[in-house]
């Protein structure tokens, strides 16, 4: 009897093996310090800059084909503009300026006790329970308003309601979880 056969993948050739993008590589080294210059400007936050830095040379790495831009250098910059506009738009809608950086000297204060630990978490779980109870719609508004940081004429357009019945499925929630917590206090 005789062994089977085996088969043996073909080996890879050239065309097969993905080769890096040099002109990319390149063309990155030379513009970062700019791209560094052109986010500190705008953002102030050094420790934001590399972040956008690299978000740049991701867009760019996503879109493929870096060589055969004919304005290269444009392109980075329009990238850029895209990346800031991105950023804009997360902090609004997450209202990044209200917050407050945190601070160990000023914000660590004392390590809450096993009893408030627990009156926390019994007042999560209140929460949790009521948002359960309360209709699919109510409680769909209720995440994309308050969770999901969503304005209302955004939340009506994704589930196919006016903006003002948003308002007032948030008014019918916030009036149900403040009456279900006030039961569990």
């Amino acid at each position: 009897m005789n062994p089977p056969s085996r088969r043996v993948a073909p080996r890879p050739t050239a065309e097969d093996v993905p080769t890096p993008d040099f002109f990319l590589a390149g063309r990155s080294e030379s513009l970062r310090g700019a791209l560094v210059r052109y986010f500190f400007r705008r953002v102030g936050n050094l420790s934001e800059v590399d972040d956008l830095v690299q978000d740049v040379f991701l867009r760019i790495v996503r879109r493929g084909a870096a060589s055969e831009l004919e304005k290269f250098e444009g392109y980075v910059f329009k990238t850029a503009a895209s990346v800031l506009a991105d950023r804009a738009r997360r902090r609004k809608v997450r209202h990044a300026a209200l917050h407050v950086a945190f601070e160990p000297e000023i914000h660590a204060g004392q390590t809450p006790g096993p009893e408030r630990t627990l009156l926390e978490q019994e007042a999560l779980q209140a929460v949790g329970v009521a948002l359960l109870q309360l209709p699919e719609r109510t409680r769909q508004v209720f995440v994309l308003r308050r969770i999901e940081g969503l304005s209302s004429p955004e939340v009506g357009r994704r589930l196919g309601i006016s903006p003002s019945s948003v308002d007032k499925h948030m008014l019918k929630a916030m009036a149900w979880i403040l009456a279900r917590t006030r039961d569990a206090r």
